[in-house]
């Protein structure tokens, strides 16, 4: 699969990476000025070198380097490549030791642009520092904000995912495709290329979590039914598998909840038919009216009291606050939700309730297989931001055509990333 490129598509109602010019500042320097700038006119997400000298500084905090070496010189833009360049100057010698390149229209840091860090600390050597500027131990305290905004994103998790920045994302809640559903989706040659798929896109996930942060996944066993009357059906425990590939990537296993579903769920399956026919021991066959939401936390030698004490917006904390009606065992009794368009969609209130339960007003929440984006219509109803990672480009139109329905005009300032040859009619 090609690698994935930003896409914009311009005109209202359409998603694009466009800022309403309500909340744009008149030119780069933040004055008053007539005429539209440079940035305004290309729809640039970082339009002033304070909001570039912030992203350069959160981005070193990600990869541990002590700023109080450094000092930032004038940003700049490189308008050829839709780019800001960032000087990183050294404190002692002031001399120029390397840059932050940083995508105007996303605000994402492009890495492979930007000055490695070892060229960092070698520079800084030569140039008079005493000690290097990264070092093994060193902390963000307070913790940085993520600068993403909302985004959908078209094609493999394992590949898209990898573009954005480290530690980016406040809370990961998803619910991974079932093994060999449905063949026109995803289909596997073995049960164990599956879980090493669903691993690698765990360990995306792993990389853009921010520190002690949340992993939370909905998953349930897949009945294989048999494919003749003398062949036994199979039942696969994929929630117990799926603990050790996520396990295996340093998360830390926090609860099990158990999603009961009411009215009658379960009964499709034809499990236990055949038993209560004729009652013969042996025949017994539970119907499944469950599913598992595993919960999980970055690995972290820091208490949870850490991340709120060090949250970066204390009033999104207070403000964040569960009321005395919440959830108080790990039985959760939700009715379950159907729709013509996706053969297995989570209902809107088990989203609601993870999102409340694990991450504050103004974060952001990504989910690696978005669906038909339930996660997103739950972020913007509970004040968080969100990133949606899809491969089936129909139910990327159905995404796109319900963020306008779940953000207004405020849609025209979603990202969109490999979505330009999606039919425009979605979004009418």
């Amino acid at each position: 699969m090609a690698s994935p490129s930003t896409n914009q598509i311009p005109a209202m109602p359409r998603l694009s990476s466009r800022v309403p010019d309500r909340s744009r500042p008149k030119h780069a320097g933040g004055g008053p000025s007539e005429k539209a700038t440079v940035y305004q006119k290309r729809h640039y997400a970082v339009t002033t070198a304070a909001q570039a000298k912030r992203v350069a500084r959160n981005y070193l905090a990600g990869v541990g380097i002590d700023d109080t070496l450094l000092r930032f010189g004038l940003p700049e833009v490189d308008d050829r490549y839709h780019i800001w360049r960032v000087p990183l100057v050294n404190d002692t010698a002031s001399e120029r030791i390397g840059e932050v390149v940083i995508d105007a229209r996303t605000s994402l840091v492009q890495q492979d642009r930007s000055t490695d860090l070892s060229m960092l600390n070698i520079r800084s050597n030569g140039s008079g520092t005493k000690k290097p500027l990264a070092g093994g131990k060193q902390r963000r305290s307070p913790i940085a904000r993520s600068e993403l905004r909302n985004t959908v994103l078209l094609g493999d998790s394992e590949e898209t995912l990898a573009d954005l920045p480290a530690e980016s994302v406040d809370l990961v809640f998803t619910s991974p495709p079932y093994f060999n559903a449905r063949p026109d989706y995803t289909e596997y040659a073995a049960y164990e290329d599956y879980l090493a798929k669903i691993g690698r896109i765990v360990n995306q996930c792993y990389r853009l979590l921010s520190e002690g942060r949340f992993f939370v996944i909905n998953i349930a066993p897949v009945l294989l039914r048999r494919a003749h009357r003398s062949q036994a059906s199979r039942r696969i425990a994929v929630p117990f598998d799926m603990h050790s590939v996520i396990t295996r990537e340093n998360f830390q296993f926090i609860d099990d909840i158990i999603w009961e579903k009411l009215s009658g769920a379960g009964w499709a399956t034809g499990r236990g038919r055949r038993f209560a026919a004729d009652r013969h021991p042996l025949q017994y066959k539970a119907v499944p009216v469950t599913e598992y939401v595993l919960v999980y936390r970055k690995q972290t030698d820091r208490l949870i009291d850490w991340n709120i004490r060090n949250h970066p917006d204390q009033k999104a904390v207070l403000d964040s606050r569960i009321e005395d009606d919440y959830e108080r065992t790990n039985i959760w009794r939700i009715s379950p939700t159907s729709s013509k368009d996706h053969p297995a969609i989570f209902p809107r209130e088990l989203a609601d309730r993870v999102i409340k339960y694990y991450s504050f007003k103004g974060d952001v929440v990504l989910d690696p297989f978005a669906g038909l984006g339930t996660v997103g219509e739950s972020c913007v109803a509970n004040g968080r931001r969100f990133v949606l990672a899809e491969m089936a480009p129909a139910y990327m139109e159905i995404i796109r055509r319900n963020a306008v329905r779940w953000l207004g005009k405020d849609a025209a300032c979603v990202h969109c990333v490999n979505t330009a040859h999606l039919s425009p009619n979605t979004l009418v």
